[in-house]
């Protein structure tokens, strides 16, 4: 399934993914740091949700109480309270 959140308290203006199998694949951020970003969806690429959950959860940038990285790990628990 696709899914597009849009991150609140960071550069990025969108994240685009898609969840199969309870896996993550193809994240794709619009805006931010474009080779962090791009790398940080090619290492979260086939993880479970899970897992990016775990490993995401949390990270800070800079000042911020937030990342690029901690809104992914809050939309897509988002997602699993909604598959409930």
């Amino acid at each position: 399934m696709h899914y597009t959140f849009y991150p609140q308290g960071v550069c990025s203006r969108k994240i685009e993914l898609d969840i199969e199998n309870g896996r993550v694949h193809n994240i794709h951020y619009l805006g931010g740091c474009n080779g962090n970003l791009k790398a940080l969806g090619a290492l979260a690429e086939g993880m479970t949700v899970e897992e990016v959950i775990q490993r995401l959860d949390g990270i800070h940038c800079g000042e911020r109480s937030t990342s690029c990285s901690d809104q992914l790990a809050r939309n897509l628990k988002q997602v699993l309270a909604e598959a409930k």
